[in-house]
């Protein structure tokens, strides 16, 4: 296939993510749902290629900058209140998935090396960043459980790559030392978040020093893989480093963006995530093609093939809830015998009822089966147990978490919230201030009004959020028909300066600006309508 060819492949590729994102929002599914089915369905078509991706450039080109949007994005200060929380799960549940699941295996097919059982466990055990992302923004749950998940999601790709990295040494070398394998997983670690600290310093004293957006943003992009590949060459998690170093972006972010950086780079990031979210859930439809032959001489029949699929998958995902059923179990324990003072929710159960539905698998188990060594006896059956993995937990979980949320009866609960300001009261906060500002900045010392109109402004201005905030369904109309007549004064504008632009009496440099002005009209118009 040429390259040329190859290009012309992507472009229908991306032709058909589109169709496939409207259509996953008409239909309210997760859009990692209706990818994997394009690409399942592409799968069938005689024109496709049997496109294949070194498994390594997957992780290195993929990972890094979802890993960072996911850190960036995170809730600092709900991360650290669930800190132990995220590490039973991004720890504890990924070693407990791995033992349980390399225990089964070795039961269902003795013939495999003990190493080998838990590299495969190893692979299936991390629940995917992606995936969950994907799926957890189309319900609402209570922010303790969403911070739990997507918090695992971050961290636990570094303990099942230190895990998969010592199964596969020991099948290697034949040896394995249970304190090498412990020293392994604390220097990577530790190694990883050192790393991913020093970076994201030095990164941060760069951006508060330059001004240009677009420079800005590359150094944005440019961040993720050097932490990731630095900490891969060094031999610490590079995984921890990136998910370190976005943190840290996300903590500072208001001190080394400006606001026209800030908005720039969302925009190229909500592209990029997509495409790259996309683009990963397709190749995993695709990737079916090679499935379909996948077995190897491992099995007499098809039949005992799929019953040891179908025993490793269900290993796997009942080991997830057992895992998050005894740590409410031990918990409650711990609380009780230690007599400390730990709150828990009235819905517990049904939380770890969710968290553990909700282990869809993804990129990082793919790309990781692939790039098993090729003598490793049972390598097929490896790569058949990941990819089933990944298309039940994603179609069959993701589809059916609201289902099993409705159920369950759990709602986005605000009793955690009842401390915190919500959007309108902030917002009169922040109105109360500017207007205190402004009476300091408009009034001289001898009483002159320096700048009448803005004073009358921020004055009409806090008043009106005021009367809001106490009766919102009162002045709701009002605020509807303040936001309507805006938008039709910026069409007006938008119309003259068209007017104008086709008459030639302005040139095009004008109306790019001119536009530009009113296209940030109607984004404010549009944020304070929410």
């Amino acid at each position: 296939m040429s390259d040329l060819a190859r290009f012309e492949f992507f472009i229908t590729v991306v032709s058909v993510i589109l169709t496939l994102a409207l259509v996953a929002k008409y239909l309210r599914l997760p859009t990692s749902v209706a990818f994997i089915g394009g690409g399942i369905c592409m799968v069938a078509l005689p024109w496709v290629p049997n496109i294949t991706i070194d498994p390594d450039l997957i992780l290195v080109m993929f990972l890094p900058p979802l890993l960072m949007s996911g850190a960036y994005f995170t809730v600092w200060s709900s991360f650290r209140e669930n800190l132990l929380g995220i590490l039973q799960l991004a720890v504890g549940a990924v070693f407990f998935t791995t033992l349980i699941v390399g225990v089964v295996t070795h039961f269902l097919v003795p013939s495999l090396p003990w190493s080998v059982c838990f590299a495969l466990g190893a692979i299936l055990a991390p629940p995917d960043a992606v995936a969950a992302k994907s799926v957890l923004t189309q319900v609402k749950l209570p922010e303790r459980l969403t911070t739990l998940m997507e918090g695992e999601s971050l961290l636990n790709d570094a303990s099942s790559l230190v895990i998969y990295r010592v199964a596969i040494s020991s099948f290697l070398t034949g040896t394995f030392s249970i304190v090498h394998a412990t020293i392994s997983f604390a220097v990577l670690s530790i190694g990883g978040l050192l790393l991913g600290g020093v970076l994201a310093y030095f990164f941060i004293l760069i951006l508060r020093r330059i001004s240009d957006p677009l420079i800005v943003i590359c150094l944005t992009l440019l961040g993720p893989w050097m932490a990731y590949i630095i900490g891969d060459r060094i031999g610490v998690s590079g995984v921890m480093a990136t998910v370190t170093m976005g943190l840290m972006f996300g903590w500072r972010q208001h001190d080394i963006f400006g606001a026209r950086t800030r908005v720039e780079a969302g925009s190229f990031w909500a592209l990029l995530i997509f495409l790259m979210e996309a683009l990963i859930f397709v190749t995993i439809g695709l990737g079916l093609r090679s499935v379909f032959s996948m077995g190897g001489n491992l099995f007499a029949t098809k039949t005992a093939l799929f019953t040891a699929v179908a025993g490793v998958i269900l290993a796997t995902i009942v080991a997830r809830f057992l895992w998050v059923y005894a740590a409410v179990i031990v918990s409650k324990l711990v609380s009780k015998i230690f007599k400390l003072n730990w709150t828990f929710s009235h819905d517990e159960w049904k939380h770890a009822t969710i968290i553990g539905w909700t282990g869809m698998r993804g990129v990082v188990s793919l790309a990781v089966a692939l790039s098993t060594p090729s003598n490793m006896p049972g390598r097929e059956f490896v790569l058949l147990c990941a990819f089933v993995l990944i298309l039940i937990t994603v179609v069959g979980q993701g589809t059916t978490l609201g289902v099993l949320i409705r159920c369950l009866g759990i709602k986005d609960a605000q009793d955690d919230k009842n401390s915190l300001l919500n959007i309108a009261q902030a917002r009169l906060k922040m109105a109360s201030a500017q207007r205190e500002e402004i009476e300091k900045l408009a009034i001289s010392p001898t009483g002159k009004v320096l700048h009448p109109r803005l004073l009358e402004q921020y004055r009409f201005r806090e008043n009106a959020i005021k009367r809001y905030n106490e009766q919102p369904s009162v002045f709701q109309p009002e605020k509807e028909a303040h936001y309507q007549t805006l938008l039709k004064i910026v069409a007006k504008g938008r119309e003259e300066l068209l007017k104008l632009h086709k008459a030639g009496r302005i040139h095009d440099s004008v109306v790019r600006q001119l536009e530009y002005e009113l296209d940030l009209q109607e984004m404010s118009a549009e944020v304070s309508h929410r």
